[in-house]
C-alpha cells in the first residue's frame, strides 16, 4: 500500500490544486511537433511549442542526425569527463562560440542544467546575488543551490538594480555580487534593458550573467541572442542558451571566456556527473547553426510571423501586455477562466496552453501564444478567428 502520510499529502494537495483551476493536464501529441498537431484524433493550429524557428523537423537536421547516429550510435557512453567526449562534442562547442562570438563554450544536457550548473560553480554562501524578479525558475533553483544571498529586484527597475547593487557592495558581506536576469522573459515576451544592466554592472563590479533561452534564435545577428542585439559582445560574463527551443533539438549551453568555460568543466556538477549529449543532437545542432549562419530568413520570418498575431489579437481587443517578442501573451486574470478559454480554443481546432500560477503570479493568468517560422498567414487567420469566436462566447472581448 506504501505510506498513508505520502497519499494523504498527495490526495489532498491534488484535489487542491484542481478546486483552484491549478492543475495542468497534459496532453499527448501524436506524431512530430510543429505549426499543426494531433491531439485526440484532432487537428490543431499549435500556437503553444517553443520551436520559434521550425528546425524541430528540419531535413537536413533530421539527416545530420541520422548519419551521426549511424557512426557514433545512439548514446557517447559515459560523462564528458570520462571518456564521453566525442570530436563531435568539441566541434559543436566551437561552433557555438563562434556564433555566439564567446571565447568558449560549454554544452550541457538541458537549459535548466546550465542554471544549476553554473550559478552555483561560481558563486558561493560568501556572495550575493541580484535576481530580476520575473527570473525562470531555472534561474532561481540555480540561485538557491548555489547558497548565496539573494537579493530580489524589482522587474527590469534599474533604480531599484542601482540602489541593491550599491548596498550589497558598500556592506561589505560579501566577496562577489552577480547580477542575473532572463535576456527575454518567457510569460510577458519583454526585453531585459542590458545596455542599463551592464553600465550598473561596470559601476560597482557585478558579475553578469542572462540566460538567452527566449532570445537564441530570435534575437540578434542571424539570432545569436542578446549580446550581439544589445551591441554588447564581450560585456556580458555569462550567456546562458537552450538548444531545445529555437534550435529545435535538446540541451543547453553557457558562452563566456575560456577561463570561465574551463572552470565549469571541473565544478559545473550537471556537467560532471551527467552522461554526455547524444551525438544525433549535437549533429543536429550543428546542422542548425550552420542554416542560421547561411542566412537570417527564419528569424525574419518569425518577428513577420509574431507582430501579424499581435496586431490581430490586439485589434480583436485582447489584452497582449507589453510583449516586445514574438511571444504573446493573451492575459486573462483568473485561472479558472484562463483555462476554460484554453478548452474552448482547443474545441475551435486552437492549441494554446493556460498559464497559471506558480508560472505566473495570482492574478495574472493567461494564454501564451508561441507563434514560429512554419506558421502560415493562413493557419494565423484561423486562430485569430477561433480566438474572436471564443472571447465574444466567453465576453472577453
Amino acid at each position: 500500500m506504501g505510506s498513508k502520510a505520502l497519499q494523504k499529502y498527495l490526495t489532498e494537495n491534488l484535489e487542491d490544486l484542481r478546486s483552484k483551476g491549478l492543475y495542468n493536464q497534459i496532453d499527448t501529441v501524436v506524431g512530430g511537433n510543429g505549426p499543426v498537431i494531433e491531439i485526440k484524433d484532432k487537428k490543431l493550429v499549435n500556437l503553444s511549442s517553443n520551436n520559434y524557428l521550425g528546425l524541430a523537423r528540419n531535413k537536413r537536421m533530421i539527416d545530420a542526425s541520422i548519419k551521426a547516429t549511424e557512426k557514433y550510435g545512439v548514446g557517447a557512453g559515459a560523462v564528458r569527463t570520462i571518456n564521453g567526449t566525442l570530436d563531435i562534442h568539441d566541434e559543436l562547442e566551437e561552433k557555438l562560440a563562434k556564433f555566439k562570438h564567446t571565447e568558449a563554450v560549454i554544452v550541457f544536457q538541458s537549459g535548466f542544467n546550465c542554471n544549476m550548473g553554473a550559478v552555483s560553480a561560481v558563486m558561493t554562501k560568501k556572495d550575493a546575488i541580484l535576481s530580476d524578479a520575473l527570473n525562470h525558475a531555472s534561474i532561481i533553483d540555480g540561485c538557491r543551490l548555489s547558497g548565496a544571498k539573494i537579493i530580489r529586484f524589482e522587474h527590469a527597475d534599474m533604480v531599484d538594480l542601482r540602489n541593491k547593487a550599491k548596498e550589497a557592495k558598500e556592506s561589505g558581506l560579501y566577496e562577489k555580487v552577480m547580477v542575473i536576469t532572463d535576456g527575454v522573459f518567457s510569460m510577458d515576451g519583454d526585453i531585459a534593458p542590458l545596455p542599463e544592466i551592464v553600465k550598473i554592472a561596470k559601476e560597482f563590479d557585478l558579475i553578469t550573467y542572462v540566460d538567452d533561452a527566449h532570445a537564441s534564435g530570435v534575437l540578434g545577428w542571424h539570432g545569436s541572442g542578446s549580446a550581439t542585439h544589445h551591441n554588447l559582445v564581450g560585456k556580458i560574463d555569462f550567456q546562458i542558451g537552450t538548444l531545445s527551443k529555437a534550435f529545435g533539438v535538446v540541451g543547453g549551453y553557457v558562452a563566456g571566456s575560456k577561463d570561465l568555460i574551463d572552470w565549469l568543466k571541473v565544478r559545473a556538477r550537471p556537467f560532471l556527473f551527467s552522461t554526455s549529449m547524444t551525438p544525433g543532437s549535437a549533429a543536429a545542432i550543428l546542422e542548425a547553426i550552420n542554416i542560421l549562419t547561411e542566412n537570417d530568413d527564419l528569424v525574419k520570418k518569425v518577428w513577420e510571423n509574431g507582430n501579424y498575431l499581435k496586431k490581430g489579437l490586439k485589434e480583436l481587443g485582447f489584452n497582449i501586455g507589453h510583449s516586445e517578442t514574438p511571444i504573446t501573451p493573451c492575459i486573462i486574470g483568473d485561472a479558472e477562466k484562463a483555462q476554460e478559454f484554453s478548452r474552448e480554443l482547443f474545441k475551435e481546432g486552437v492549441y494554446a496552453k493556460s498559464i497559471v500560477f506558480p508560472t505566473v503570479p495570482l492574478g495574472t493568468a493567461r494564454v501564451r501564444n508561441m507563434p514560429t517560422a512554419a506558421h502560415t498567414k493562413e493557419m494565423l487567420d484561423e486562430a485569430l478567428a477561433a480566438y474572436e469566436r471564443v472571447g465574444k462566447r466567453l465576453g472577453i472581448i
